[in-house]
């Protein structure tokens, strides 16, 4: 049988300014029954104080980070800024984690990117160690060590733990991963999964993958209980091609520019859909600074195996594949008017 699908609120990151109209838009989604709300970063706003700001005029809404980037901070000050989330808003807090890219870690964070799957591992646990507040915190990892004893320290450093107590120690984590091996280690390590351009005719591969890490040796969840938030596209007109073009300028954006040349994750995940040539020639596009034709170069068989546009008949249609998926929470955004269109659309 289909699997039910659960409503989340994307207000994703900040542009240029604070976007207009967000209070109704949370406003609306709860009162239409929306299970959660999450906020992002990348390299302007962060996330963590929209999702307060937000979630202080809510009192239903999970409220999730999709995603905090590990680099931001230190483990210690990510797990000290949800546990206060958590106890403000009455155990509602989600943490959605995730490595970023070079160019980001590097160039933004000025923090170096050695393998970045090993150093996920070593963060969340440093985090569950400090929601556990099990006894003090002694981790010497190959890229976090608590207490940090290394060349330079004073050698003063000793194990801590949280002064404040944690509602939860099993405060939800779910990690932000594209890659066969990432999605695989979040299966294995976490409690839910972020991916970013799900689609239906992958999803034999990503269950492939997930059962991979459920498998493994020490595995939190399984299938039934690994919570899915998958960000969805859905723009409604009747003229498929312009709904289309929305969606092509956010993923002409990812595909040509969020990554380099060498290393994006995101023109990867197209790649291994068959878009191959096409990913080559959207990146080429953009970086040599033809923006407007990168996103014309994106097609519009790519923007439906990611995203749901047209008339709102096609949309319903395409749903039904959609709830064959793993994906448990399909997150949208836009005004209220319609968030109550989709909302009608998934829930009938």
């Amino acid at each position: 049988m289909p699997r039910d699908l659960e409503l989340g609120l994307a207000l994703g990151y900040w542009f240029a300014g604070p976007p207009s109209g967000v209070a109704e838009q949370v406003a609306t989604a709860e009162a239409l029954g929306f299970d959660s709300l999450w906020t992002a970063e990348a390299y302007g706003s962060d996330c963590f104080a929209p999702l307060a700001w937000y979630g202080s005029q809510t009192t239903r809404l999970r409220l999730g980070t999709a995603v905090c980037q590990l680099s931001a901070r230190t483990p210690t000050a990510t797990a000290m800024t949800a546990l206060t989330l958590d106890h403000l808003t009455e155990g509602r807090m989600m943490l959605g984690l995730g490595a970023s890219g070079p160019q980001v870690v590097e160039g933004w964070y000025g923090q170096p990117y050695p393998r970045p799957l090993a150093r996920t591992r070593e963060y969340v646990e440093v985090v569950r160690r400090v929601l556990a507040r099990e006894e003090p915190v002694d981790f010497q990892g190959e890229h976090y060590s608590l207490p940090n004893r290394g060349p330079g320290t004073t050698g003063l450093g000793k194990p801590l733990r949280p002064i404040t107590h944690p509602r939860r120690a099993d405060l939800p984590i779910l990690l932000g991963a594209e890659g066969p091996k990432n999605v695989a280690m979040t299966a294995e390590i976490a409690d839910g999964w972020l991916p970013i351009f799900l689609s239906p005719k992958m999803d034999g591969f990503y269950r492939e993958c997930l059962a991979e890490g459920f498998a493994r040796p020490g595995a939190r969840r399984t299938l039934a209980d690994f919570e899915v938030p998958n960000l969805t596209h859905v723009v409604l007109d009747d003229d498929v091609e312009k709904a289309a073009d929305t969606v092509r300028m956010f993923l002409g954006f990812y595909i040509g520019g969020m990554g380099a040349r060498e290393v994006n994750f995101h023109a990867d995940v197209f790649a291994r859909m068959g878009y191959e040539g096409e990913v080559a020639k959207i990146q080429d596009l953009f970086l040599e600074g033809h923006k407007a034709d990168a996103i014309a170069a994106v097609p519009r068989a790519l923007v439906e195996d990611v995203a749901l546009v047209g008339p709102p008949d096609k949309v319903r249609g395409e749903l039904e594949a959609w709830r064959e998926t793993v994906m448990t929470t399909m997150l949208v955004s836009g005004p209220p008017d319609h968030l109550r269109t989709v909302a009608e659309l998934v829930w009938g």
